[in-house]
C-alpha cells in the first residue's frame, strides 16, 4: 500500500488530497476547501499524480469530504479522471453532491477545445501575399532613406553655415581608409579586367577583320561604364560594408545613445565625415582605374595585335572625347554618396546584437549594389538622351 498526501496554499480553508493504493484500487480522497484560490499546489501534485504510472487497475474519486467545490475544482477533477482513463484504469466517483455532479457534467459536457485548423492557402495566394509583403517592405525602407537623406541634407546645410562644425580629422581619416586602402585591389582588378576586354575583344573582332578597333572598344566601354561601375561595386564591398559594421557596432554598444546623451549629432559626428569622404574618394579612384584599365588592355594589344605603345597611345586618343572620360567621372560622386548613406543607414538601423550587424552588413552590400547598377542605367539612358 502506497499513500501520499498534498496541502494547497492560500487564505482560508487549505484544499487537501489523501492518495493510496490497495487491492490494486487506487483510491483518491479530497477534502477542505476546492475553490480556485486554494488548487494551485494542488493541481501541480495531480498533475504528477496521472503522469505516474502505478499498480492499480481502477481508481476512486471520493469527493464527500470537501467543504467547497467550483468550476477550476470540477475541471481539475475531470481532467484528472480523464488521464487516469487514458492509462487503463476504471474511475468512479464516490460521495458527489448534487451541485458537485452538475458541475462535474457540464464541464465534461465541454470537453476539450479542438485545435484551429487553418485552411490550406492556395499557392498563388501565397504568392500574392510574398509579393505584396515585399513591397510593404520596399515602400517601408524607401520611406525611411527618404528620411535619413532629408536628415542628411539638413546636417550638411548646418554645417556649410557653420563650416567649424564639420569634423576635418575623421574626413581625412576616412578618405584614407576608403580611397588609399582601396587603391592596390582596385588597380590590380581594374587592371586585369581590361586585359580580359582586350583579349576578348581581340578574338571576336578578328572574325570580321576588324582587330584593330579593340582599342576603340576598350576606351569606350573603360571609361564611360566599366571603370566606374567595377570600382563603385568594389567600394561598396569594401567601405560600404565597413561603415555599416563600424556605426553598427557603436549602436550595439550603446555609443551612439552617449553622444546623443553629451549633446553630439550622431549625423555630425559619424554620418556626414562618411559620406563626404567618399564622395571625394571615389572619383579619384574611377580615375585611376580607368587608367589601369586602359594599361591593361594596352599590354594585350601589344602581344596580340604588335601594336606599339605610341600607335595605341594615338588610336585612344582619337576614339576618345572629353565626355567619353567626363561621363564616368560625373556618376562617380552620385554612386558614393548613394553608398555611403546606405552603408550608414544599415548601420544606424541595427537593433542591439551580433546577429543584427551582420545582417545589416550583408543586407548594405547587397542594396549599395543593387542601386549603383539601377543608377548607372539610369544614367546611361539620360546621356544616350542629351546625345552624350
Amino acid at each position: 500500500m502506497a499513500e501520499s498526501s498534498s496541502r494547497g496554499g492560500g487564505a482560508g480553508e487549505p484544499a487537501t488530497y489523501r492518495t493510496n493504493i490497495e487491492n490494486r484500487v487506487l483510491r483518491l480522497e479530497a477534502a477542505g476547501n476546492w475553490s480556485i484560490v486554494h488548487l494551485n499546489s494542488v493541481d501541480r501534485e495531480l498533475r504528477k499524480l496521472s503522469a505516474r504510472p502505478g499498480e492499480a487497475q481502477r481508481a476512486v474519486i471520493d469527493l464527500s469530504a470537501i467543504s467547497r467545490f467550483d468550476t477550476a475544482a470540477a475541471s481539475i477533477v475531470s481532467r484528472t479522471a480523464a488521464e487516469l482513463e487514458q492509462r487503463g484504469l476504471r474511475v468512479e466517483f464516490e460521495g458527489v453532491s448534487e451541485a458537485q455532479h452538475l458541475l462535474l457534467d457540464k464541464v465534461e459536457a465541454c470537453g476539450k477545445p479542438e485545435p484551429v485548423r487553418q485552411p490550406p492557402v492556395a499557392l498563388y495566394l501565397q504568392i500574392v501575399g510574398k509579393i505584396g509583403e515585399t513591397t510593404r517592405a520596399i515602400g517601408a525602407e524607401a520611406r525611411a532613406m527618404l528620411g535619413f537623406i532629408g536628415a542628411v541634407i539638413v546636417t550638411l546645410g548646418r554645417t556649410v553655415a557653420n563650416p567649424r562644425r564639420f569634423r576635418m580629422i575623421p574626413f581625412v581619416h576616412h578618405m584614407e581608409k576608403s580611397g588609399f586602402d582601396a587603391l592596390p585591389l582596385v588597380c590590380l582588378l581594374t587592371f586585369l579586367i581590361g586585359a580580359v576586354v582586350a583579349q576578348q575583344g581581340a578574338v571576336q573582332l578578328r572574325q570580321f577583320g576588324a582587330e584593330v578597333f579593340t582599342v576603340n572598344l576598350i576606351a569606350i566601354i573603360f571609361l564611360r561604364e566599366v571603370g566606374l561601375l567595377l570600382t563603385a561595386i568594389i567600394v561598396a564591398g569594401r567601405s560600404g560594408s565597413a561603415f555599416t559594421a563600424e556605426i553598427g557596432s557603436m549602436k550595439m554598444r550603446e555609443e551612439i545613445d552617449a553622444m546623443r546623451t553629451l549633446g553630439l549629432d550622431p549625423m555630425e559626428m559619424l554620418v556626414l565625415p562618411r559620406v563626404a569622404a567618399l564622395t571625394v574618394t571615389l572619383p579619384l579612384l574611377t580615375f585611376i582605374a580607368d587608367i589601369m584599365g586602359l594599361i591593361g588592355g594596352g599590354f594585350v594589344v601589344f602581344f596580340m595585335l604588335d601594336m606599339s605603345p605610341g600607335v595605341y597611345i594615338s588610336r585612344v586618343q582619337d576614339a576618345v572625347d572629353f565626355w567619353t572620360f567626363g561621363v564616368g567621372l560625373v556618376k562617380a560622386p552620385f554612386m558614393a554618396s548613394v553608398i555611403a548613406l546606405v552603408g550608414c543607414r544599415a548601420g544606424l538601423a541595427v537593433t542591439g546584437s551580433a546577429e543584427s550587424v551582420g545582417a545589416m552588413t550583408t543586407s548594405s552590400v547587397v542594396r549599395s549594389i543593387f542601386l549603383v547598377i539601377i543608377l548607372d542605367a539610369l544614367f546611361a539612358m539620360f546621356f544616350t538622351a542629351v546625345g552624350i
